[in-house]
């Protein structure tokens, strides 16, 4: 991190104040009010929510910025992105008058590296050399530890709130997007996808001992960063889970100090995708299992990500305090309303080549209509994301959202 120069300075100004700016408009406070009524099961919504992900290298590509030094470049982004969202997607999120930076937060790693093999460009695919080829290397494996370099994550804020913090606040970000408590992915990056899944019949003991093994590492992690007090309170504009905002009343809980956030402060957040192909009863015995206990800690738990989960929800229902459901492209829609109802957020998200491939709004009228008809009984969520591309076209997703917009106001009005 290098001196901000004048005109950079000034640039950063500029978008703290329109991001401030933006927070203070009167819809921002409606938008809170409503996803906080909507986390608590009131059928509020559906609300909707874009989140373009990869699309960004389209919409405010890096080589576009200003400011060269990556530490700056990087705040640059961030500011300008609040913006730019805010002006393009005519979605419910709620922008909040704070500014969270990055916060170098990592760990030691289970022992192993896994080397990726690719082309380094990031809108390609890759492939990885699992490393643990042998199942006996189980015991060359060690827990992880946090690594947090304090003094630097404090001059980084300093220097941040030196530059912007009259405009708006600035904090730093802490843990709360992180997610050990899936505990299979950590495995199947290891393993191997497609070994892991022949573990599960040749060698189911040994799998139960790897699992029994990451859990433990996991919970570690978990309470390093608890006694750390890394960990930040999710319950505001975080996204929490797969997706959906993290707004409540509920959160933090009792006892709460307003200084050490604890876990059961928190949303938390599991899923299995890299076993998606499993049977349920699988899921339960070598997923759920050692997932349920670390989901105990939370005040809150989102499930699921981008598997199909259409003959799960009986394991997926026995998370403590549950409240958030993924609905990915691959879940039945029918089954999920049947299952979700109004006990749960129905998260639902659509199939993103709606907007990443053949490009046509009579065809994601068509899907948001027949959607939101099935899912007329349950607390609704539109959530677009793992938009990797948008074919050099923003306006697409201002058109998804738009059409969100339209079908939702329909169905309220029963036509």
């Amino acid at each position: 991190m290098i001196a901000l120069q004048p005109p950079e300075r000034r640039l950063l100004r500029e978008f703290a104040s329109k991001a401030a700016d933006i927070a203070a408009e009167p819809i921002q406070e409606e938008r809170r009010n409503l996803w906080t009524r909507h986390n608590r099961l009131e059928k509020v919504g559906p609300l909707i929510l874009c989140s373009p992900e990869g699309a960004w290298r389209e919409i405010l590509p890096h080589d576009s910025l200003t400011i060269r030094d990556p530490f700056w470049a990087e705040i640059e982004w961030e500011l300008k992105a609040l913006v730019r969202h805010f002006e393009l997607l005519h979605d419910d999120r709620a922008i909040e008058p704070v500014f969270r930076i990055p916060n170098e937060i990592r760990d030691t790693g289970w022992g192993m590296k896994t080397p990726r093999r690719g082309t380094g460009d990031p809108t390609h695919a890759w492939k990885w050399d699992p490393p643990l080829t042998d199942p006996n290397d189980l015991s060359k494996l060690h827990f992880p530890e946090i690594v947090y370099d304090e003094e630097k994550a404090n001059r980084e804020l300093e220097a941040v709130q030196d530059a912007i913090g009259d405009r708006i606040e600035v904090r730093r970000r802490g843990c709360s997007w992180w997610n050990p408590a899936s505990v299979v992915g950590c495995f199947a990056e290891l393993r191997g996808m497609d070994q892991l899944l022949l573990d599960l019949y040749d060698r189911p003991e040994w799998v139960h001992e790897a699992m029994a093994f990451f859990s433990e590492g996991a919970h570690r992690l978990l309470k390093q960063a608890e006694a750390l007090n890394l960990l930040e309170l999710n319950n505001r504009d975080h996204f929490v889970g797969s997706g959906g905002l993290g707004y409540t009343n509920e959160l933090p809980s009792s006892g709460f100090d307003g200084v050490h956030v604890r876990l059961k402060d928190t949303w938390g957040f599991a899923e299995a995708q890299e076993v998606s192909e499993i049977s349920p009863q699988m899921h339960e015995e070598f997923c759920l299992r050692y997932q349920i206990p670390l989901l105990e800690e939370f005040g809150l738990n989102c499930y699921n990500c981008c598997e199909d989960i259409s003959r799960k929800f009986a394991g997926i229902k026995k998370v403590p305090r549950l409240r958030r459901v993924s609905v990915s492209p691959f879940t039945d829609r029918r089954i999920a309303a049947e299952e979700l109802q109004d006990r749960y957020v129905y998260s639902w998200k659509p199939n993103p080549v709606m907007v990443a491939g053949d490009y046509d709004p009579d065809h994601i009228r068509r899907i948001i209509r027949e959607t939101l008809d099935i899912t007329k009984d349950c607390v609704v969520e539109m959530i677009l994301k793992d938009t990797h591309t948008v074919q050099g076209q923003p306006e697409r997703l201002t058109v998804w959202t738009d059409i969100c917009r339209e079908e939702v106001a329909r169905a309220r009005e029963g036509r």
